[in-house]
């Protein structure tokens, strides 16, 4: 019943401000106290599963973006970012929602679905299963193609609300995060609630192997080898991967061009609510 109601609302656009964009790979936990964050979002999921996990008590949510790669480590971290902000033997309970994946031909979403179930019910703690809106539950067909009815969502962290969501703006930083998750990155904790503060990096990887010949393949051939369902992926998926390609040509070092100091950059919300990056040496 819940997935069929969230399925039924159209897709809202959510504006930058006051927002905190999670990429794949990536979360990020606040609280209804943070001034800087009021939501936490992520889309372009295909076969990947987004996860929201809310303590009732303390308010704390964390949003991630799953694909599969290490579902039980990463459910363990979220679990214990949420509780270092919630005092769990007070009142309250875990409640986790999960939405995202469809039918699709290698059955990775559904493989998905059933490492997120089985983590969450290894965890030691109560968690509550409030929105399951995954894989056949959120599968449309068009002329016997598979689709994800629900690409995004974003959730409220002062009222709760989860809604099916898309974002125009995905950064600061766009191209150098994905960049780290196409280089392999484990999932990494993106934001520091009590500072209010983005943290990216220092991110490390070596020089991306035949990325000259990826960046001069047509899009039929991107797509059919770098995206988990070519036939599901949103308009804009080529350009994002090539754009993230060329980020690597430019960037085979990121020691050398990006993090010399291997210090984060770090941004904060300005006034208007946007991301503004701080000088690393005012830390």
């Amino acid at each position: 019943e819940k997935a069929k109601l969230l399925r039924s609302q159209p897709a809202q656009i959510v504006e930058p401000k006051g927002l905190l964009y999670v990429q794949q790979r990536e979360f990020a936990v606040t609280t209804p106290k943070d001034g800087s964050v009021s939501i936490l979002g992520s889309d372009d999921a295909t076969t990947c599963h987004i996860v929201v996990l809310r303590h009732t008590g303390s308010g704390a949510t964390c949003l991630t973006h799953c694909d599969g790669s290490d579902t039980e480590a990463e459910v363990s971290l979220i679990m214990s970012s949420v509780k270092s902000f919630s005092n769990t033997t007070g009142h309250g309970r875990l409640e986790v929602h999960l939405v995202g994946g469809f039918n699709d031909d290698r059955q990775l979403s559904q493989k998905l679905t059933n490492q997120l179930l089985r983590a969450f019910d290894l965890q030691p703690d109560d968690v509550h299963l409030v929105t399951f809106c995954v894989t056949e539950l959120n599968d449309r067909e068009e002329k016997d193609i598979h689709f994800p009815i629900i690409y995004g969502i974003a959730v409220n962290v002062k009222t709760a609300e989860i809604f099916p969501a898309t974002f125009p703006e995905k950064g600061p930083d766009e191209d150098l995060r994905s960049a780290h998750v196409l280089t392999g990155a484990t999932l990494t904790n993106i934001y520091d609630a009590k500072m209010e503060q983005l943290h990216i990096g220092p991110y490390f990887w070596r020089p991306f192997p035949h990325v000259d010949f990826w960046l001069e393949q047509d899009d039929k051939q991107i797509l059919q080898n770098l995206s988990t369902s070519p036939l599901a992926e949103p308009p804009h998926f080529v350009s994002h991967i090539r754009s993230t390609l060329t980020f690597l040509k430019e960037h085979p070092f990121p020691s050398h061009s990006l993090f010399p100091d291997r210090k984060p950059r770090i941004y904060k919300k300005n006034e208007e609510g946007l991301w503004e990056q701080v000088c690393s040496d005012k830390i």
